[in-house]
């Protein structure tokens, strides 16, 4: 008989999180596994990858009226006589609007968004909370399942929360898993009281596929002009990204006198600051925000140099499939960077400012021996990682 799982994100939106959750489902076994998917926005780059086998749940309809705008979510839910959630519906934004960070806002709005959301009614094997805040917070007070199992996905520290409050949740999961050994030591020193429940289960990418879907692109998708330089960035306009060290540094590459172009797929809360930033500095010509790619593996594979300007990261997949596409790779030295690259092996990794990401450019740029042997290096290394959901697999038991 199979088991019945259950996967919790908030969305399938671009990001490295969803990438990795519709990598583990590609390859999930499915004769023995029953899966339920449920998301608290149905909404995707990531929805058409969803597997067949997998079930999409419905959302609850008092839960769609709650994330309408609040003048009418208020008013409708006024109207049916439910003052308790017109007035937890101001409640969350109020706590969203006036936290500091958006992390902390995410804690204290929990309990207000949880009230539109009743508890599951099916019991399931595993239930698996595939992103840190409101996934695991969900699995915890709303799921009946056998084993609990919570996923973070970054350096625990940099996100900014409130321990205390995720502590009450963390104990009552089976297992917390991430996604890099740096990550598993933090959660560990944050938690200690929890470390025999942290596992470190890597991101799943396949080299296969990465490299069939980088071949689908046949014509220049950057529209070269002349011998530049291509420099390709991927994640969300977020400051977690740290993109205008990537902006700050190609003032200093112009300057230089340095041929690039430097593209950036993502979108986010930053797409404004960014595009003024790069106006300001007189870059348009020089840095350019593509949006959201459903398969950016063609500019991977075009580009010349792949580089990340992270303030922090888990485990970026980002740099693994650049990795498995053999570009030479410049990241800046964020708390999990030597678990992403040897450095000066298979990249260069820097230091956090734009003055250091500048020249490692410009020394991967003009020592073209340097660049192959990166290149040639990662060539020779078998950089997949789908033996990953055996680790998965017997958590499940």
């Amino acid at each position: 008989m199979k088991k019945k799982l259950l996967f919790i994100i908030p969305s399938l939106s671009a990001g490295g999180a969803e990438r990795s959750l519709i990598n583990l489902l590609a390859i999930l076994d499915f004769k023995k596994y029953e899966v339920d998917l449920f998301m608290f926005n149905h909404e995707g780059l990531f929805m058409e990858l969803i597997p067949e086998d997998v079930h999409v749940l419905p959302l609850p309809e008092s839960y769609n009226r709650f994330v309408m705008p609040i003048r009418y979510s208020v008013s409708k839910f006024l109207m049916d006589k439910k003052a308790v959630l017109a007035y937890n519906r101001i409640m969350f934004s109020y706590k969203n609007k006036v936290s500091n960070n958006v992390s902390i806002g995410e804690q204290k709005s929990w309990k207000y968004m949880a009230s539109a959301i009743g508890k599951m009614n099916t019991k399931y094997d595993a239930a698996i909370a595939f992103l840190e805040k409101t996934s695991i917070y969900f699995c915890a007070e709303k799921v009946d399942a056998v084993k609990k199992i919570g996923w973070v996905h970054n350096d625990y520290d940099k996100l900014g929360m409130d321990p205390f409050f995720d502590l009450n949740y963390f104990e009552e999961l089976d297992h917390i898993v991430t996604v890099s050994e740096e990550c598993g030591h933090i959660l560990k020193r944050r938690f200690p009281n929890q470390d025999k429940k942290i596992e470190v289960i890597h991101n799943i990418v396949s080299p296969k596929v990465i490299k069939q879907l980088s071949e689908k692109g046949t014509h220049d998708v950057f529209g070269r002009r002349g011998k530049e330089t291509v420099i390709l960035s991927i994640g969300r306009l977020h400051t977690q990204k740290g993109f205008e060290l990537a902006i700050e540094a190609c003032s200093l590459l112009k300057d230089m006198g340095i041929q690039f172009q430097w593209n950036i797929i993502g979108e986010g809360e930053e797409r404004q600051r960014l595009t003024e930033l790069i106006k300001a500095a007189g870059l348009q010509q020089y840095v350019r925000l593509l949006g959201l790619k459903s398969n950016p593996y063609p500019y991977v594979k075009q580009a010349d140099i792949y580089a990340q300007t992270s303030r922090f990261e888990g485990k970026s997949i980002a740099i693994d499939e650049a990795k498995i596409l053999n570009k030479p790779i410049l990241i800046t030295n964020f708390s999990t960077a030597k678990d992403q690259i040897v450095d000066g092996v298979e990249g260069l990794i820097v230091e956090m400012n734009a003055e250091a990401v500048a020249l490692g450019i410009s020394e991967l740029i003009h020592n073209q021996r340097i660049s192959k042997q990166m290149s040639e290096h990662l060539s020779q290394l078998q950089l997949g990682t789908e033996e990953e959901i055996n680790k998965l697999y017997s958590l499940l038991g």
